[in-house]
């Protein structure tokens, strides 16, 4: 069967996490740049092996201090580790329209085994007749372990960063035309 590929629609895709801040409030922040493919046998997501790249400099959480400190070697060190990596291992499914999707995901060099829930939410042809699919990704991760060690402890004895960070995305593909040989 032929491989199809698919590649990540920037304009029609959000990746996102979520950390608490003094364990009473969530901060959110996004990844304005990145990129990602899928290649599947013919059209069957079941095979599919996912490849995706963010660039650490492009992080936005609507506080440009905040970003600058997060992009710092107390964080992600984007001078030195300028990119997070997520490559697919399997993708399995659960439920109607549900996955598991395990892969690998790497940040500041460090690589470590990753279970995201997957929610297909189907496929559609847009104006120019270019096929699309679009999935909802979310999953949770300790920063700590992907060396995101730095915290702060208020003089209450509140811990400032939570270790855990949800994971969210809204990603939708489009469909690589196959080339037709001349």
């Amino acid at each position: 069967m032929a491989t199809t590929k698919w590649v990540i629609d920037p304009m029609h895709t959000e990746v996102q996490f979520k950390v608490k801040h003094l364990v009473i409030s969530t901060v959110t922040g996004s990844f304005k740049k990145f990129d990602g493919t899928v290649e599947t046998e013919g059209d069957n997501f079941e095979t599919a092996k996912a490849r995706f790249t963010a660039d650490i400099s492009s992080i936005d959480t609507n506080q440009e201090q905040r970003d600058t400190h997060l992009k710092s070697a107390d964080f992600f060190d984007a001078d030195n580790h300028p990119q997070l990596v997520f490559e697919s291992t399997s993708l399995r499914k659960v439920g109607d329209d549900q996955y598991k999707l395990l892969g690998n995901l790497t940040l500041r060099e460090t690589t470590k085994p990753v279970e995201l829930d997957v929610e297909f939410g189907g496929t559609a042809t847009d104006f120019y007749g270019n096929e699309k699919v679009g999935f909802e990704v979310t999953g949770k991760i300790s920063r700590k372990e992907f060396g995101l060690t730095w915290n702060g402890i208020t003089e209450a004895g509140a811990i400032v960063v939570s270790d855990d960070v949800k994971l969210y995305a809204n990603v939708q593909f489009n469909k690589v035309k196959e080339e037709v040989a001349a």
